[in-house]
């Protein structure tokens, strides 16, 4: 059971990974921003697919890659809860828990709703062992109807699994 667990997992966490934080209601302000942004989705997205294939040390430089083009974007556009969103993801990628939550928190102040904030903070509260906040970001994903709830939901019930 607990192997079926983790495969469902996976898979759900492969898919939302392709559409990793985007919650298409806000906007870069330039077209420069835009391609920095842009170019770091698409180095994220190749990340997760070397993540899958077990290459975890080549995965951690595409998101430190990913991350730098993030910071830059952010730079010009420090209203945008997408960019804040991918700096997060890609530095708890890279281990570093604190600064990733700091990303995902001002993004939530920006956009508290943000339905892939809620769904990765809950991941990072999962990862260290903060059951209690991760059930609190489920909370606020509860009435979204969307697959970011299920996701977490799955991740904080198998969170014995380490898959994230």
């Amino acid at each position: 059971m607990k192997n079926i667990s983790i495969i469902i997992l996976s898979l759900l966490l492969s898919t939302s990974l392709m559409g990793a934080g985007s919650d298409s209601s806000s906007g870069s302000s330039s077209s420069k921003e835009e391609s920095l942004y842009e170019d770091a989705v698409k180095l994220v997205k190749r990340a997760g697919k070397l993540e899958k294939k077990d290459k975890t040390d080549k995965a951690k430089k595409l998101y430190a890659q990913a991350f730098n083009k993030l910071e830059k974007a952010y730079k010009s556009d420090k209203k945008n809860p997408d960019i804040l969103n991918y700096m997060g993801f890609t530095t708890r990628k890279t281990g570093n828990f604190v600064k990733a939550e700091k990303f995902y928190l001002e993004g939530l102040s920006l956009k508290p709703n943000h339905n892939g904030i809620n769904e990765y903070l809950g991941e990072l509260y999962v990862q260290t062992n903060r059951i209690d906040k991760a059930n609190e970001r489920l909370e606020v994903l509860k009435s979204c109807n969307c697959k970011e709830y299920g996701e977490l939901e799955l991740i904080i019930k198998t969170r014995g699994s380490k898959v994230y």
